[in-house]
């Protein structure tokens, strides 16, 4: 599925789980891994400000209106399971327990959508350190720099380079 059709089923399609909607959303809008929304708290969510702590992530991530919304179904889904559980994404596994949903649970989480997390995940990096500087990208994602160079590709933006002048 495209990008699109994608966002319009994590915002629209009442059949998808509010655990793949906010896994999705987080993905494809702000780079979100399965392991940064794996772990992710209550704690760690910012109401008045509409935003979240993400990983190893220098600052709060502001979110848009359809983050926003994932977010806020994903917590009344939890707030249904009445655990004590303090991370968002909760299980019938872990609804009993302090622990996060297990890797093999997010790994399997955007089946449904015909993607795997990391695809959704990478496509944005690779959209984002191709268009922005990739230093400022690890920066944000709290990543090493060279760790974003393995986004770059090979295909330079024609439109980027300068014009060439004709030689007299």
């Amino acid at each position: 599925m495209c990008g699109r059709v994608l966002f319009r089923r994590w915002t629209t399609d009442t059949t998808a789980h509010p655990h793949e909607a906010l896994l999705g959303m987080l993905a494809l809008l702000h780079g979100a891994s399965s392991q940064e929304v794996r772990l992710l708290r209550c704690e760690d969510i910012d109401e008045a400000e509409r935003t979240v702590r993400l990983g190893r992530r220098p600052t709060p991530v502001p979110l848009d209106p359809a983050s926003w919304s994932a977010v806020q179904r994903c917590l009344a889904h939890r707030e249904s399971q009445r655990t004590e559980n303090p991370h968002v994404v909760v299980t019938r596994a872990t609804k009993a327990r302090k622990s996060p949903a297990s890797t093999a649970y997010f790994s399997h989480l955007l089946d449904p959508g015909g993607i795997p997390p990391r695809t959704v995940r990478c496509t944005r990096l690779a959209e984002l350190v191709n268009t922005l500087d990739p230093k400022l990208v690890a920066a944000a994602f709290g990543m090493n720099p060279e760790s974003v160079m393995f986004y770059l590709t090979d295909h330079v933006d024609d439109l980027r380079l300068p014009v060439a002048s004709p030689n007299p």
